[in-house]
């Protein structure tokens, strides 16, 4: 499952970094060459910004491509290593927890509530919101199942 889980959200990252391209291509074409900038095309690109930020930590997270400092683990004993990596695993977990999942839930209930939309693309900003609690659950699945896998 996890594999199919990194499929999707490289495949899906690949995709929104295209439109990102495609669009950032089409506010210079439209600025330069019409002399008439796209109105929408700015706000877009820094929303799938957010995306791209957002999923690839989750991504990188869930391929352990993060970065991370080992001093203390590369003079440690193999079973002390273990047990740091449990002990990172799990902080990792709460903070995501919290600070993602459902500090980013009560955002997304916040803006809707609100009924707060982005200006130019009158977007309602819950839905770009939204990736912040989804991008928290990936990396509490990935980094729930490291900790299985780490403990077995």
């Amino acid at each position: 499952m996890r594999a199919t889980i990194d499929r999707i959200l490289g495949r899906t990252l690949v995709f929104i970094m295209s439109v990102m391209v495609i669009n950032v291509l089409w506010q210079v074409f439209t600025r330069f060459v019409t002399g008439n900038p796209s109105s929408f095309t700015d706000e877009l690109a820094r929303y799938l910004m957010i995306w791209i930020g957002v999923l690839g930590a989750a991504y990188v997270s869930g391929r352990n491509l993060h970065v991370a400092i080992d001093i203390l683990p590369a003079r440690s004993t193999k079973r002390r290593q273990k047990v740091l990596k449990a002990i990172v695993y799990s902080l990792i977990i709460l903070f995501v927890l919290f600070a993602f999942v459902i500090g980013g839930s009560r955002l997304v209930y916040i803006s809707y509530v609100l009924g707060q939309q982005s200006p130019a693309l009158q977007l309602p900003l819950a839905v770009v919101y939204m990736i912040i609690p989804i991008s928290g659950l990936l990396i509490m699945y990935y980094k729930t199942s490291d900790l299985k896998k780490l403990l077995s």
